[in-house]
């Protein structure tokens, strides 16, 4: 044998070091990390179950709304964003009823199989030294759990984005290998379509996807894939617009939000229409806020109470998630391109329209699998050939998924005994007083008021579920407000309560600090009802008192 020869085998036989070690253990069990990771999704969705309402109402908002999908069928229709998962949540109220339990062990369910979608999209078209730390982030992230048995949209918008990667590299690996022939390419293009739709219509931001899709076979200069993605999408789209015309009239999903994302203040129209300068800055100012801020908070890199915002910090991570996807355009690595422009110009248009102030971890916890796909494909990319390099991306690696998984593993096992006592019947057990206070006197309104009664109430959502169906009036921002004084007129909002024909009035003290009791609560209905009280003494009769700290009062209105 010669020395050449010899040497190659030496070559052959001697292990590979460093990240290239860890990429072939991947490829050679991948199929048992994906069992593994799948299995630990489903265990941390169980460890983080929760069985009550969220504080923040909006689940409460889709259960209520899908209560009415099916008792007011067909006078009412969801327009204050995108309606698929309410319908879906009427659909499920149709065979089970308003059952919060089978609501969550559905999202549960959505949570798992999204993760499967992805894994399943994404596995061997990347490194999987990048791929498999936001496997795991997929899987356990402390946040993107809390949704998985919450009746917010991010579970079910999850397993729906799943379905749209799933089928997006089929329909680019059909097209690789044979071009575009829709005769006999029509179902897999039909599915793309449909997930396109249902993407779309769950979530009002990610009606992008049909210009990233558009844009993506723009780049590749693929005409005929272009126009028959464009038709996939069409077929649902129109079918179902024809479909809500038909049996609920002319609406549209974008027609009660987009009204309220025009305004200045989402709760006060007098302040009028936002301007172009406004929209610019709403941009900047959101642009910091979810990734200089949210971003590094959901990694678990900074406290979930800081309000720190820092421009550099998110012009850096705008840098390298920018130079993950230069690198995947020149590396002609298609499915993670179109993705890339999905996720980019969703988070592009939520920071564009949505108001400051709503500032909700959530908005760019859908886009941060993407995200961090690139991130890590730009970290590796560059720091892959030097020994120094690897040590710098395998530090970055180790924090973000030791950092996730250390913030999932306390918060798992602080929410056991929470979950089991609520699943053993105390409904209350995990909330602050105040909550227990409103949650407890709106299950009294529905036990102890007549069915006609309509209490007006700050979080009518919520007070619905825990009402056990009883209808409630929202209150959201101070009604017939006064110039001078920033309350209400107390004529005008006796005027107007009588209009809506509200009997009673819920006053409850909800923190403004929910994590202790500092005196601040939100105030709202009590710029209401004060100046009632002071104009007209005898006008609000108490009727009932909730909770010996924090209390909640219910005052019924003479008539």
């Amino acid at each position: 044998m010669s020395k050449q020869a010899s040497k190659a085998k030496t070559q052959t036989k001697k292990p590979a070091e460093g990240l290239v070690k860890f990429e072939n253990w991947f490829i050679a069990n991948n199929t048992k990390v994906f069992y593994f990771l799948t299995i630990l999704c489903a265990v941390f969705s169980v460890m983080f179950f929760n069985a009550r309402i969220s504080e923040a109402h909006d689940d409460a908002l889709y259960i209520e709304a899908g209560w009415r999908y099916v008792n007011e069928f067909p006078k009412y229709f969801y327009t204050q964003n995108a309606p698929l998962y309410p319908l879906f949540l009427g659909l499920l109220t149709k065979f089970f009823g308003t059952n919060l339990i089978v609501f969550k062990i559905f999202s549960v369910l959505f949570n798992v199989g999204g993760f499967v979608l992805f894994y399943k999209s994404f596995e061997k078209r990347i490194p999987f030294v990048v791929f498999i730390p936001v496997a795991v982030f997929a899987a356990i992230n402390h946040l993107i759990l809390y949704y998985a048995s919450m009746t917010f949209t991010e579970a079910f918008y999850f397993f729906l984005q799943g379905l749209f990667f799933f089928y997006a590299t089929k329909t680019i690996d059909m097209v690789n290998k044979h071009n575009v022939n829709f005769k006999s390419q029509w179902k897999t293009w039909l599915m793309l379509g449909l997930s396109m739709f249902l993407i779309s219509t769950v979530k009002s931001s990610a009606i992008v996807v049909v210009p990233a899709v558009m844009l993506f076979y723009f780049i590749e200069k693929n005409w005929k894939a272009l126009g028959a993605g464009l038709v996939s999408y069409l077929v649902f789209k129109i079918a179902y617009e024809g479909i809500v015309r038909l049996v609920w009239g002319a609406q549209n999903q974008f027609s009660g939000q987009g009204k309220i994302l025009m305004q200045v203040d989402p709760y006060d129209v007098s302040k009028g229409k936002e301007t172009l300068g406004g929209f610019i800055t709403r941009f900047f100012d959101n642009c910091d806020l979810y990734l200089s801020k949210r971003f590094f908070q959901i990694i678990g890199w900074r406290d979930e109470m800081s309000v720190e915002v820092y421009g550099l910090l998110s012009l850096l991570v705008v840098i390298i998630v920018l130079m993950g996807l230069y690198l995947v355009y020149k590396q002609k690595n298609k499915p993670l391109l179109l993705f890339g422009l999905f996720s980019g110009a969703q988070a592009l248009l939520s920071f564009i329209i949505l108001q400051v102030r709503w500032d909700q971890a959530r908005i760019i916890l859908v886009c941060m699998p993407v995200m961090l796909l690139l991130i890590f494909y730009a970290f590796y990319h560059y720091t892959k050939k030097g020994g120094m390099g690897k040590m710098i991306y395998t530090v970055v690696v180790v924090m973000v998924i030791g950092s996730v998984f250390l913030s999932s593993i306390k918060r798992g096992f602080a929410n056991l005994p929470i979950v089991t006592k609520n699943l053993k019947g105390d409904k209350y057990f995990g909330y602050t007083p105040d909550w227990q206070n409103y949650l407890r006197c709106s299950e009294w309104c529905a036990d102890s008021l007549k069915k006609e009664d309509l209490v007006a109430c700050r979080k009518a959502p919520m007070s619905f579920v825990y009402g056990k169906g009883k209808k409630f009036f929202p209150i959201y921002s101070v009604i017939k407000k006064d110039s001078l004084t920033q309350q209400s007129h107390p004529d005008s909002a006796l005027a107007y309560f009588n209009s809506q024909k509200v009997t009673h009035i819920m006053v409850a003290s909800l923190r403004i600090d929910p994590t202790k009791n500092t005196g601040q609560i939100i105030n709202t209905v009590h710029n209401i009802i004060q100046p009632i009280m002071e104009k007209y003494p005898n006008k609000l009769k108490l009727v009932h008192t909730e909770g010996m700290n924090e209390q909640c009062y219910l005052f019924e209105i003479a008539k």
